[in-house]
């Protein structure tokens, strides 16, 4: 009996962990789904150790950018940076490949970064973030991994996400034009930067809270570099500043505070690494690159997905931060 095509298939949980405890010399583990997602991630665990494992899909991560994110991680790792890295198995693989019913999978274990996410920032808390950050971006400025990953620039998040989600913003023609008048702003103002002197390297790309978790001592993992890829290393700055715009409209603080609490993490930043002031004034315009690379990103993988919270109502609200975002930071 043939089996009929597939797009997306869900492990069962019990397989894969008799695999991952013969791979990886464990025992008595459970294994557990934790998120569904674009790639599915799973809590394995015993009485004594836990790990997180990635399973990724064809169509969101080839095999060699998967490489190159374990190229990437235990380069970080040897430097003794605070993240999550990929296990070797028992056979030295760092990569687990499974033949599914769409194809092959591939996935990773990683060590489990322990903690939580914590949007309560004190000052050592951003200082920590800003310090450590930092460290990742002295090692991934001076790198060049043997297999790709993805590029961010004015082209891959702005120009071209822009003309992806055009289809998809037919029941909102004036958001659609608004968009696309801001983005030529951004694209002009971008322009003017000299970005040659911009920090470049592999930036994580997704520096929001609940991607790095602090454990009850406040020491600090970050983890998660699904997006990590090369471009303005300032990107990551931008990302982290972005979680302040969220507390600010939801009225959680307001702007002097949040100014206060991402100058006291530039601060920490710059006692390891220097960044510009030029630098610094692009964040906002990186921003609004950001919101539009996950505009495409969302509806990219809307069919394999099913994210069904990408509808018209969510794409209305949406619209609403970004413009929010827009005549708060940017200039234009």
């Amino acid at each position: 009996m043939n089996i009929f095509p597939t797009q997306y298939s869900m492990l069962s949980t019990v397989a894969l962990k008799d695999h991952l405890e013969k791979a990886y010399g464990l025992s008595g583990t459970v294994c557990k789904l934790l998120v569904h997602n674009v790639s599915d991630t799973y809590l394995l665990q015993n009485e004594n150790e836990k790990y997180i494992f990635k399973l990724y899909r064809d169509s969101h991560r080839r095999l060699d950018e998967i490489k190159a994110e374990v190229e990437l991680l235990n380069i970080l790792k040897d430097a003794d940076t605070k993240i999550s890295y990929p296990i070797q198995a028992l056979n030295g693989d760092f990569i687990q490949s499974f033949n599914a019913a769409e194809g092959v999978r591939n996935g990773i274990l990683f060590s489990f970064a322990a903690g939580k996410p914590t949007l309560d920032y004190n000052d050592s808390r951003l200082q920590a973030v800003g310090i450590e950050m930092a460290r990742i971006h002295n090692v991934t400025s001076a790198l060049q991994l043997s297999n790709p990953r993805r590029v961010y620039n004015v082209e891959t998040t702005l120009l071209k996400p822009l003309d992806y989600i055009k289809p998809e913003f037919a029941e909102l023609p004036e958001e659609y034009e608004w968009l696309k008048t801001t983005t030529e702003k951004v694209v002009e103002k971008i322009n003017q930067f000299d970005l040659s002197k911009f920090s470049y390297g592999y930036c994580h790309y997704d520096f929001l809270p609940h991607n790095f978790h602090f454990d009850e001592n406040d020491n600090l993992t970050f983890f998660d570099f699904d997006f990590a890829g090369k471009g303005l290393l300032a990107n990551d700055l931008m990302t982290f500043n972005l979680h302040f715009f969220f507390d600010v409209h939801s009225k959680k603080q307001t702007q002097e505070e949040a100014d206060n609490k991402f100058e006291v993490f530039l601060n920490a930043y710059r006692e390891v690494r220097p960044v510009t002031d030029e630098e610094i004034a692009a964040i906002p315009y990186l921003g609004f690159a950001f919101w539009m690379f996950f505009l495409e990103f969302y509806q990219l993988h809307f069919e394999d997905w099913s994210n069904t919270f990408y509808t018209l109502r969510f794409k209305k609200e949406r619209m609403g931060w970004i413009r929010s975002y827009v005549e708060r930071y940017c200039k234009l």
